[in-house]
């Protein structure tokens, strides 16, 4: 077999199925094997219409090197990570693309005690095996046996919240037919919610547009809803549901970065002194909180994996990036998309606060661009090109993670994705908005397509 391509810097992401099919998904299932040589592995896998059958190989090839498949069946990622950490596995598979269009399958593996597997940390090496076709020979074929892990999660979701405290707030769930909603479902019969649930069944042919609420276009549904009803919240959720997006009452989109500040501010509020871990993209806001708060704020490279690794070093209490992904110390250092809005719902209610009283002040304190994303034939001289246009006046020059560049009253950071053909940009300022929507056009004007 030629190079497999579907390999990225913290997963397997590809077109089904040029780059990603079940011949290569087995191959994977036998080079993690051969590997990591571990005893039992859960399986799992999205919505998404060809990830039963990539499942399904992978499984094979796990078995056919006598590994014992524990099957999580349809599920979210952190089902998966919950599973390999709580019943002490030797790993854990996830068959997802997450919210990359719907020609597109994918895989997340970890480890032991859901430790991520990255390219620094063992993917290339699964790969190069995969390539060269060469495994363990097993004398026994290992088994499958389903696992039915789903109620020693929710009974840990519910952990993280105070029931007693909860005030019955009218939430909008939009989980754009993905798996979210049956989590909501078997959430909902212990929490004193009112529930707006739409596109809420699970259908991997996406009737209304995959779920990725970082496109505009994906937000009305919950915005028209929240508007209708009145609610409190909204929520809204990716495919595999490990990013959730919250929306205030007033039907406003909160991007992820303000979030990343609040939840920080509640863990250091009950926990004093704790490091926050946070992504070179946008990070004045929540340095400022975490260190009025005196903990210590502690930059990673932008990824899941990255993230993971970093929070397990620094055994740090929560990490978040501004992409709406949210990790947790006890949560096996990884991300989840219902535990953030149960802390937010569980926050509003003991405050009796709304979440536009939560985020306002530091939304006009630390204003931010969002992420814009450009397709450009070459991010490498885009990058450069941008770099050199502002090394003259830049205070200081970053490298985590693309470049971030820090002026007096602004910053950005601008990086190739690492899972899709985008240069992404981040622009925020201290206090002006006008400087930095100004800022953002001008970064924006030097991006050749």
């Amino acid at each position: 077999m030629n190079e497999i391509s579907c390999f990225k810097a913290y997963d397997i992401r590809g077109k089904v199925p040029d780059q990603l099919n079940e011949e290569i998904a087995s191959r994977i299932g036998k080079a993690y094997a051969t590997l990591f040589k571990p005893a039992v592995v859960a399986v799992g896998y999205d919505i998404r219409l060809t990830s039963p059958a990539l499942a399904a190989a992978v499984s094979e090839g796990l078995t056919s090197c006598g590994v014992e498949v524990k099957n999580i069946g349809l599920c979210g990622t952190e089902e998966i990570y919950h599973a390999t950490s709580h019943f002490n596995l030797d790993g854990g598979i996830m068959v997802t693309a997450s919210h990359n269009p719907i020609e597109y399958n994918g895989i997340k593996i970890v480890r032991e005690e859901s430790k991520p597997v990255s390219g620094d940390s063992g993917l290339f090496d699964i790969k190069a095996l995969a390539e060269k076709n060469e495994f363990t020979q097993a004398t026994e074929t290992g088994n499958i046996t389903a696992l039915d892990a789903r109620p020693a999660y929710i009974e840990h979701l519910l952990t993280y919240i105070d029931s007693s405290q909860l005030k019955p707030l009218k939430i909008v769930c939009n989980a754009g037919n993905g798996g979210a909603g049956l989590i909501i479902d078997e959430l909902e019969q212990h929490l004193p919610f009112e529930f707006i649930k739409i596109h809420h069944q699970p259908d991997g042919s996406f009737p209304n547009g995959i779920p990725n609420p970082l496109l505009e276009e994906r937000r009305e549904a919950t915005i028209n809803a929240i508007k209708e009803t009145g609610a409190d919240l909204g929520i809204s959720w990716d495919g595999d549901f490990d990013r959730c997006f919250l929306f205030d009452e007033k039907a406003r989109f909160i991007e992820g970065y303000y979030i990343v500040g609040l939840l920080a501010q509640a863990f250091l509020e009950k926990h004093p002194g704790e490091k926050i871990i946070y992504d070179p993209r946008l990070t004045w806001n929540t340095i400022d909180i975490v260190e009025s708060h005196h903990g210590q704020a502690i930059q990673s490279k932008t990824g899941h994996a990255f993230l993971k690794e970093r929070m397990r070093k620094e055994d740090a209490i929560y990490g978040g990036e501004m992409s709406a992904h949210h990790y947790f110390r006890d949560f096996a250092y990884c991300d989840s998309g219902m535990i953030p809005w149960l802390l937010v719902a569980e926050l509003l209610s003991k405050t009796g606060t709304s979440l536009s009283a939560q985020v306002d002040q530091r939304m006009q304190t630390f204003p931010c661009s969002g992420e814009i994303n450009f397709t450009v034939k070459n991010a490498d001289d885009s990058i450069e090109l941008i770099q050199n246009h502002y090394t003259n006046e830049a205070l200081s020059v970053d490298h985590t993670d693309g470049v971030s560049m820090e002026f007096p009253d602004w910053r950005f950071n601008i990086r190739s994705s690492n899972t899709e053909p985008l240069l992404r940009l981040n622009v925020e300022s201290r206090g002006d908005e006008a400087l930095m929507k100004q800022k953002t056009r001008e970064i924006s004007s030097l991006i050749n397509p």
